[in-house]
């Protein structure tokens, strides 16, 4: 009986039967040459003879036997299939791959290479190579594999571009994590699947032009033999003696097909994906308490602008501070640049989108220049909007959350996994040691936004920026990872960047609130007025409108068992609505604001 928790996948029938075959054809090509070495080299059989009882399938032109050369080639057509492969995908991967971590410039450079070497027909490319190299066994591997080359290289490069910009690879790369790790580590295992029936469709081609390479007498030269040797051999007696060359195409044809049931089989079986039962997390209910935010400043921008690639400005001269122990709130519409300007603090920006700034500064730390990797790690700490493309999919969580403890903290991997535990005690992480055994698709997303708190808060860092950390949360959880924020800040002294479209959640949370629109801070203010309503600006005024309020009447129709008892931080999670979900109409003539839902 399967664990609760675990599912529990059947081979594909294709993939069975793939693999019945190819194990048949493994054990001919390991069994063949010592059993049938000395018939398939042995002359003297007769010249062309038919099929007997002492040669089933014949004898060739020099009377070797037919049945025993076809079964002997298997050994070599299979290594050379296997070496060429290889060769096409080690080096494919790695260029597809590898790319991705280079600089903009140089990985358009290489793409547009790749792109015209696709053009040519691989076996076109490989008769060249082939040519140029010479005939021969070691000539027609290399053939081959150069040819295959860009193929791989391409789709690598395409499967690999969907994951690079994941936050699970974002954070690696703010770790610190080195180039080669960071691909070996992330981006291959989360492409291995659809690279691993690839490659037995590779394979499969591989066979059929190693054996063409053969055929035209650029591949296996005398007295070494494989299938395309063998079809060439048995072309000019087809009519008189056809076993000489349907013998070797049939273990061809067997051959192939064998693999390519293989790799249909392994698609059907790894298509359907990963299945797990979501947990649910419970409230933990404790008082929010105040805290007394101390004036030095532990974050300072002055002036930040950030361009698009085409030279637009997205973020328009923003300037703030914030202070130990203090949280900032930005809020505003989609689009009104708060993620931009919190990934340009954090030196995060996507390719071809720049910043400028007088001053970016984290305590002594100048964020616009080049930093220590460890410093960074350590003393900033990112939560992401979506908790389920944080975590890379194919390590356990434990060996993802402890990773900055044993790269920049220096702690062995017991002691790591142990800080890590405790981490996740702290924020209320049932069984938290065996959780760190799975995979973040048997995290539930509440669990998973904590476990982003927890790896945000394991270095004690002096800055958390949270870009909308509780939008895909139901409102009990948001309530907690709420919790979990205030509690951090109050207890460490941590300074904090919140961004959120949910005007009630930025006014329970913030100490200081800003209102973005359109990049620039159209008004600055504290989370006390804005809970009361202190506000100046038409558009905050709009903002305010379309959030509904506990004290409404509607609110109290929807939760009445909740009522003015309800803790603050929870009323209002509840109370408040995202307002990036809605459009703001211009402000009536009265100072009144309306709202069109989409």
């Amino acid at each position: 009986m399967a664990e609760p928790g675990k599912t529990r996948r059947r081979f594909a029938p294709s993939l069975t039967a793939g693999l019945i075959m190819g194990g048949v054809l493994i054990l001919i090509a390991i069994v063949a040459p010592i059993v049938l070495g000395t018939e398939a080299e042995a002359l003297g059989g007769g010249s062309r003879q038919g099929p007997s009882a002492e040669h089933l399938l014949g004898t060739d032109a020099l009377g070797r036997d037919v049945l025993a050369r076809s079964l002997v080639a298997t050994r070599l057509t299979l290594l050379m299939a296997a070496g060429a492969t290889a060769l096409s995908v080690t080096v494919g991967v790695l260029i597809g791959g590898l790319i991705w971590l280079a600089p903009r410039l140089l990985r358009e450079f290489v793409l547009r290479i790749i792109d015209a070497s696709v053009a040519f027909p691989a076996l076109v490319l490989a008769l060249v190579v082939a040519a140029i190299l010479g005939p021969g066994s070691l000539s027609a591997v290399i053939a081959i594999g150069v040819a295959g080359i860009p193929s791989f290289a391409r789709l690598t490069s395409n499967m690999v571009a969907g994951v690079a910009q994941r936050d699970f690879v974002t954070t690696a790369r703010l770790l610190g994590v080195p180039g080669f790790k960071l691909f070996s580590r992330h981006l291959l295992p989360n492409v291995s699947g659809p690279l691993l029936i690839l490659i037995t469709s590779s394979f499969a081609l591989a066979l059929l032009e190693i054996a063409s390479l053969s055929f035209v007498g650029l591949g296996v030269q005398s007295p070494a033999f494989d299938y395309g040797q063998l079809l060439s051999d048995g072309l000019t007696g087809i009519y008189s003696q056809p076993w000489q060359a349907i013998a070797p195409a049939t273990m061809l044809v067997y051959a192939g097909i064998a693999v390519m049931l293989i790799g249909d089989g392994l698609a059907q079986t790894l298509d359907p994906g990963l299945r797990a039962r979501k947990l649910a997390s419970r409230l933990d209910r404790t008082e929010r308490e105040p805290v007394d935010a101390a004036p030095e400043a532990v974050v300072e921008v002055n002036d930040l602008h950030v361009y698009a690639p085409n030279g637009s400005e997205l973020v328009r001269g923003v300037s703030f501070a914030i202070g130990r122990g203090e949280v900032l709130g930005l809020v505003g519409e989609s689009g009104s640049g708060k993620s931009m300007t919190a990934m340009a603090i954090a030196g995060l920006l996507a390719d071809g989108v720049r910043s400028e700034a007088r001053t970016v500064r984290l305590d002594d730390m100048d964020l616009q220049g080049r930093n220590p990797a460890r410093r960074l790690a350590t003393e900033l700490g990112l939560v992401y909007q979506d908790p389920g493309t944080t975590f890379n999919p194919a390590l356990r969580m434990g060996g993802q959350l402890a990773e900055v403890a044993r790269l920049h903290l220096g702690l062995g991997r017991r002691a790591s996994r142990e800080k890590v535990r405790e981490s996740l005690d702290r924020i209320h992480v049932r069984d938290a040691e065996m959780r760190m055994k799975q995979h973040a698709f048997q995290w539930s997303g509440g669990m998973l936004q904590r476990a982003t708190i927890a790896s945000a808060v394991l270095t004690e860092p002096k800055l958390i920026v949270a870009d909308e950390p509780t939008t895909a949360l139901d409102v009990t959880v948001q309530a907690e990872v709420l919790r979990q924020f205030r509690r951090i800040n109050r207890d460490r002294g941590t300074a904090m960047l919140f961004i959120s479209h949910d005007i009630g959640v930025v006014q329970e949370l913030c100490d200081t609130v800003l209102v973005m629109r359109s990049g620039e801070i159209i008004e600055r203010l504290t989370g006390a007025d804005l809970k009361a309503g202190r506000v100046e600006h038409p558009y905050t005024q709009q903002l305010l409108a379309a959030s509904p309020r506990m004290d409404d009447p509607i609110a109290h129709e929807v939760v009445p068992e909740i009522g003015a008892g309800a803790e603050p931080v929870i009323g209002a999670a509840i109370g408040s609505v995202d307002v990036g979900s809605a459009d703001v109409a211009a402000v009536p003539g009265d100072g009144t604001a309306e709202r069109s839902e989409r």
